[in-house]
């Protein structure tokens, strides 16, 4: 016995059209789709190929801010210029975030 059963489903035009649109909008071939949909999942739209870059422009980011903190720390004094340098990472990874939406 096979694992699997087939079933054969006929669209009309517009019922196609829809899938297609779904599966175009969730990034998944139609037949994925269909399976997530009979399976009760709510699916999303794919996120944009730019929230990659912006992940890891916001990590890097991060990870500046926290040497900024921790030679902060470590000196017990901050300087102007590290106050500026984490104020435009932040204004930059906000950049980075409305440019993605």
């Amino acid at each position: 016995m096979r694992p699997y059963k087939t079933i054969t489903l006929r669209l009309n035009a517009a019922e196609y059209a829809h899938l297609k649109a779904l599966s175009d909008t969730t990034g998944l071939k139609m037949e994925p789709t269909l399976r997530k949909l009979v399976m009760g999942v709510q699916l999303r739209p794919r996120p944009p190929d730019t929230y990659a870059a912006l992940l890891r422009e916001l990590s890097a980011i991060g990870n500046n801010v926290n040497q900024i903190a921790h030679n902060t720390n470590a000196a017990k004094t901050v300087t102007q210029a590290e106050i500026d340098e984490a104020v435009q990472l932040v204004r930059q990874a906000w950049r980075l975030v409305k440019e993605a939406l």
